[in-house]
């Protein structure tokens, strides 16, 4: 606790912002950890049908600055807590509907609105509350309350699944995330704070100053959603890995994200966010190649066990990305302004990002899972040269 008192400005609401957070992130774990074999198995969608599903997901994240102009006097905690009611829409219509492509596509949508809405909120938000100098240190609390709460999640998917065996049906883990989603929108309630917002100035911002932000997010956006897409369906499709081995990998895939997340948000503060922005290049580089040529090289079995340590390190090194918006911080002439460009990078973001999605899965079937991670790798490497181009050092005074 003295540790959270050290990174927030007293009389902030931190402590509701992190337990709903965490609620969600428990809510969110239970979900993934099966919707991908549910996807498979119960909706029974090929790569292309996955990559399709991704495109309306994602979609949100595009149509989201349109949203947020509609919306721009409001304050972020009111943004946020609206982005909670419309994730519990989501995720209670996905706990009672068949499992027809169309009804899970658009149940899935729904609740991405609301994701949407809150993942931008949630660290314009974090930032507000922290103190001088500690805002990598507070997107990184930020980053390991998520991923405890998705732990927990995985966690008890695993546990039912070891205790029950095979499964015939997933809606009992659905009906349970959202219940805990339920949960989840009470505890945003409690953010009764209101920040301050411009209101000369609605949430499509773009100012030429971010435009290396922007382009960042692009290709970031681009080299992310192949792994989240592509990555547990290649485990799934490829390898025939269970809902078990799934719901574990993620497992220890956040755990390694909660101990690691403020570790490197002490790395974005200490060294900088330029150095971690390019260096994270380098290791997805050899993620990338393992990922898509590890069966060409190793047995199957053994090329399966590197492809779901390489997921790891990509769980990781995707951490990095927080380093962006202590840039935008870094270089905003007031907070507003950091909300705002903030808000507009997460839509751009998703103009590369609902591409990748809807045409990976036609070139994983058509030139092979290869091309597809070649692609991943390129676009880090453009990420990596465009960070090397930014200029550090300036902290402008906040209005």
């Amino acid at each position: 606790m003295e540790k959270l008192k050290r990174v927030y400005k007293d009389g902030t609401q931190y402590r509701y912002l992190l337990m709903s957070i965490l609620m969600t992130g428990l809510a969110y774990g239970i979900y993934k950890g099966i919707i991908d074999n549910y996807l498979a198995e119960e909706v029974g969608l090929t790569q292309v049908g996955k990559g399709v599903s991704e495109f309306f997901r994602e979609l949100p994240g595009l149509l989201l600055v349109f949203i947020l102009a509609l919306l721009y006097e409001f304050s972020a905690e009111k943004i946020y807590k609206i982005g909670a009611v419309i994730m519990v829409c989501g995720m209670v219509m996905q706990s009672i509907i068949p499992p027809t492509a169309f009804l899970v596509i658009l149940a899935m949508m729904i609740y991405s609105i609301g994701d949407h809405m809150q993942l931008g909120m949630k660290s314009a938000i974090g930032l507000q509350y922290a103190r001088e100098g500690k805002g990598g240190e507070s997107l990184g609390y930020n980053n390991a309350v998520n991923h405890a709460g998705t732990l927990i999640g995985y966690l008890i998917v695993i546990l039912v699944l070891a205790l029950i065996g095979n499964v015939t049906t997933y809606r009992p883990f659905l009906i349970a995330s959202a219940a805990l989603m339920v949960l989840a929108m009470f505890l945003c309630f409690g953010l009764t704070s209101n920040t301050e917002t411009d209101k000369s100035r609605n949430r499509f911002y773009f100012n030429r100053k971010f435009y290396k932000y922007y382009m960042l997010e692009i290709f970031y956006g681009a080299r992310k959603q192949v792994f989240f897409t592509f990555g547990p369906y290649v485990l799934i499709l490829f390898y025939g890995a269970s809902a078990m081995v799934i719901s574990i990998l993620y497992a220890v895939s956040s755990v390694a994200s909660f101990i690691l997340a403020p570790k490197i948000g002490q790395i974005i503060d200490r060294f900088g966010y330029r150095i971690v922005m390019i260096m994270d290049t380098v290791i997805l580089v050899v993620v990338c190649f393992f990922y898509g040529f590890a069966h060409h090289i190793f047995p199957r079995d053994v090329a399966f066990i590197v492809c779901c340590v390489n997921y790891l390190l990509d769980s990781v090194i995707s951490m990095a990305s927080m380093a962006s918006s202590v840039y935008v911080q870094d270089i905003s002439d007031s907070d507003d302004e950091c909300r705002a460009t903030i808000s507009t990078g997460v839509s751009v973001n998703h103009l590369i990002t609902i591409l990748v999605a809807l045409f990976g899965g036609w070139i994983w079937r058509t030139l092979g899972i290869e091309t597809l991670f070649i692609i991943s790798a390129v676009l880090g490497l453009c990420n990596s040269a465009y960070a090397a181009t930014i200029k550090t050092g300036r902290m402008p005074k906040r209005k």
